[in-house]
């Protein structure tokens, strides 16, 4: 009814009268929109998630079932779509003329709607990603990256430890396990694009433990591909996994504690035989384990990424094989995509297309860094695992110079928890010892920093003093790197400007996840308010 009396003839040509004919159409518009979303969208999402069995979902025996989400999968496109164009169609309406009775429902519902187009739209790429993606067509091959956030790379950690997940029909197992240090350094470096190489050195395409100082992941996905299947001709890489120990974490609380037991390699079973390390990991002590106690109690590097991948291993068996609660392991990985620490890349290009307008996919150019995006990151340069010790904030301040323009300054502080007596109290693996030009005890790090699209780099300070900045462009965006040393109990305060900000949306800001809850990193913005 609402939608026949929306388009009746009569109350379309009211539309056209002067002073009020915007009003008429406006509620045309929204009783059209309305009867779309709930006819074409709501009623039949509510049809198909009221027979669809969620735990047939979840993994059992090492096996998803897909043929649920390619069920589910034209429905949730068909919704996508609906919401997608009603709310293009109200927010593109002018609302300066409207009467307030109409204006106020108006602006609620392109709320509304643009609140849910986003999860919406998210579900239905998800359903037609994932039935490929877990080997319906044919089996996959998923190289996994370990990040190690105790030494900081700009998506998260160095990648250490590595393993190759098989997915077919929708089983999956692990069928490989490495260390980055294993495939050694690759001389002459693989051919790396020339603009980020720039930035970032050659380091990027030289060692799989630097494969990710760029903070464009899909760079960094597709180096670790070549690299892995040049280390490993007869193996193919269909996609590149990157998580953190936190992600672990995450997944730990919805599974339950792993128990370590026998990780089948007599070298690392004897060594930890001789260890306090815990016997069991859950979600509370698997952080803290990965990242410092496992330092302080196995020398040998090649054993701790033996240790890394084993236990990567052990959650990933509790992963395929959730006894708990389904809704809090879906629950977990969201979390973890959100905050950053789990990224996804496929080698197939139509895949990769619908990954890319994801967070998953974790891209400093494209689809999702549209607007006022801002991106802090951050490289380890002591060349060990201090940053464990290290805190951050980042928060955004914007003024206005008066030019027309807003101007944003990317606020940053650093600092040192280590312990005073670091240099003597800490392993030397964790605090370098020294052999790349830091003192024991003292973290050097590279802050980068990407303004906007078309911005400009203005300036940068430390501590209040101006300071030489390194200039870049990766894209049409400016990047901007500082250098920081710092001792024990030591902190400071990074500042770098961009100006001529043409983009008047609300900024985000995208950060390299660490070891601490992102609510703690991310400061609330200062001054947003209009240039005018």
């Amino acid at each position: 009814m609402a939608r026949a009396a929306g388009a009746d003839p009569l109350w379309k040509a009211a539309g056209l009268l002067p002073f009020v004919g915007q009003n008429f159409s406006a509620v045309s518009e929204m009783t059209v929109s309305a009867d779309d979303v709930i006819s074409r969208a709501v009623t039949p999402m509510i049809d198909k998630f009221a027979t669809l069995d969620w735990d047939s979902l979840m993994p059992v025996d090492g096996r998803i079932d897909t043929a649920p989400l390619a069920e589910i999968a034209p429905t949730l496109s068909a919704a996508a779509n609906t919401v997608e164009l009603s709310y293009g169609r109200l927010e593109g309406l002018d609302q300066s003329e409207l009467l307030p009775q109409i204006a106020g429902p108006l602006q609620e519902a392109v709320e509304a709607l643009d609140e849910v187009r986003g999860p919406i739209s998210n579900a239905s790429r998800a359903s037609h990603l994932l039935p490929s993606m877990l080997g319906a067509e044919g089996f996959r091959n998923y190289l996994v990256l370990v990040q190690n956030s105790a030494e900081i790379r700009a998506t998260g950690g160095i990648s250490g430890a590595l393993a190759v997940l098989t997915v077919e029909d929708g089983r999956i197992s692990l069928t490989d396990q490495g260390s980055a240090s294993e495939l050694g350094k690759f001389d002459p470096p693989l051919a790396a694009d020339p603009e980020q190489e720039q930035i970032y050195s050659s380091r990027m395409a030289s060692f799989m433990q630097s494969v990710n100082i760029t903070p464009d992941f899909p760079t960094a996905a597709s180096t670790a591909q070549q690299m892995w299947e040049d280390r490993h001709p007869e193996s193919r890489i269909d996609g590149v996994i990157a998580l953190d120990p936190v992600v672990l974490a995450n997944i730990l609380w919805a599974t339950g504690p792993v128990e370590l037991g026998d990780f089948g390699d007599p070298a690392v079973d004897a060594l930890l035989a001789e260890t306090s390390l815990p016997t069991a990991l859950d979600s509370t002590n698997v952080v803290p384990t990965l990242l410092s106690d496992v330092y302080a109690q196995i020398e040998e590097p090649a054993l701790q990424d033996e240790y890394f991948a084993a236990v990567a291993g052990k959650v990933f068996g509790a992963l395929t094989d959730v006894q708990g609660d389904s809704t809090q392991l879906i629950e977990a990985l969201v979390t973890s995509a959100e905050q950053g620490r789990l990224y996804l890349w496929s080698a197939t290009s139509e895949e990769q297309d619908l990954l890319a307008e994801t967070d998953l996919a974790g891209a400093a150019l494209g689809p999702t860094v549209g607007g006022a995006a801002f991106g802090v990151y951050f490289n380890d340069g002591t060349g060990a695992k201090m940053d464990y010790y290290v805190r951050r904030t980042v928060q955004l301040v914007k003024t206005c110079p008066g030019d027309g323009y807003s101007l944003y300054t990317v606020k940053v502080t650093l600092t040192n928890t280590a312990p005073a007596d670091a240099a003597t109290s800490l392993p030397e693996y964790v605090t370098g010892g020294g052999d790349y030009g830091v003192e024991p005890g003292r973290v050097k790090t590279n802050t980068v920093s990407y303004g906007p699209a078309q911005s400009l780099l203005q300036q940068a300070r430390i501590n209040g003093a101006d300071v030489p900045i390194s200039s870049f462009a990766h894209g049409n965006r400016p990047v901007g790197i500082l250098t920081t040393e710092l001792g024990p109990g030591e902190t400071t305060t990074l500042e770098m400007d961009f100006s001529k900000v043409v983009q008047d949306t609300e900024p985000v800001v995208d950060v390299t996840p660490t070891v601490q809850d992102p609510a703690d990193v991310l400061l609330p913005p200062e001054g947003l308010q209009s240039c005018g």
